[in-house]
């Protein structure tokens, strides 16, 4: 283990990456098990950061671990590179603490334990498989073909990115007919980005509602075939996703039920005012 690890890691230069990518595991890890536990309301645990009664969300103690040792690592000279490994570190758990709050991010409001929390795990999980596939040797398309395009003549720069660009083209389709993940594998994959621009797009996806919702007989009948595709496979697994969420990150409050309604109906409005 420790030879392969020096082999893959550490003479290919990777050991930063590696680093960032521990330290946001780990970082997630602690702060996921941190808040459930506050959750919980177990008495050990300190619980929430609040002097003089201001809650102070861990998203800004992640932020002032990236503007630290952001900066530490753009100080520390190349050849040090303990502690430029230490310095990725502490920016990989930053960086998740900072996507741990995400969605409160997106929303401008504490959503923390609701169904819109799902984007901060949603968020993370991406970072973390992104940078596992840079870990393990994989590189973007875009960065060996465009280091192709960068070293060829001028002349046959522009049919040398030709491909580059249709590639693109195509990840931001696969994208817009709401295919994430197939666009962000597909950027180390190429191939699944044929598959996901070819393909009928999700029926809540931006592409959907421009594309299958125009009141063309076509569009109808794509949509409906879209949404007959979710129902039948998509939905399944979505199910299956939440509750690998529920285990990782915990599951979200439910909404509180509405108030019951008077056997008699609704009571109507009462009017006030000077008699």
């Amino acid at each position: 283990m420790a030879a392969w690890f020096a082999e893959r890691i550490i003479d290919t230069g990777r050991l930063p990456l590696f680093c960032f990518f521990a330290g946001m595991v780990v970082g997630f890890v602690f702060i996921r098990t941190s808040t459930r536990l506050i959750r919980a309301q177990v008495r050990w645990w300190p619980g929430n950061v609040e002097p003089g009664g201001l809650h102070i969300h861990h998203v800004v103690f992640g932020v002032a671990f990236m503007i630290f040792f952001g900066v530490v690592s753009l100080a520390v000279p190349d050849d040090l590179a303990g502690w430029r490994a230490v310095a990725a570190a502490g920016f990989g758990v930053g960086t998740a603490l900072v996507l741990d709050e995400f969605a409160l991010i997106l929303h401008l409001q504490d959503v923390y334990w609701s169904e819109e929390g799902r984007a901060s795990v949603n968020a993370l999980f991406v970072v973390t498989a992104v940078t596992g596939l840079l870990l393990v040797g994989f590189q973007p398309f875009v960065v060996e073909d465009l280091n192709l395009v960068l070293h060829d003549a001028p002349a046959a720069r522009f049919w040398a990115a030709a491909p580059l660009l249709g590639l693109l083209a195509l990840a931001v389709v696969t994208v817009l007919k709401g295919k994430t993940w197939t666009g962000l594998v597909g950027l180390f994959v190429p191939i699944l980005l044929i598959v996901g621009a070819a393909r009928l797009a999700r029926p809540r996806s931006p592409w959907a509602r421009w594309r299958y919702r125009d009141g063309r007989r076509r569009g109808t009948q794509k949509l409906t075939r879209a949404q007959r595709r979710e129902a039948r496979w998509r939905e399944p697994v979505n199910r299956a996703w939440d509750r690998v969420q529920n285990v990782i990150a915990g599951a979200p409050n439910q909404p509180d039920p509405p108030p019951p309604t008077p056997p008699n109906g609704p009571e109507p409005p009462t009017r006030s005012g000077r008699s």
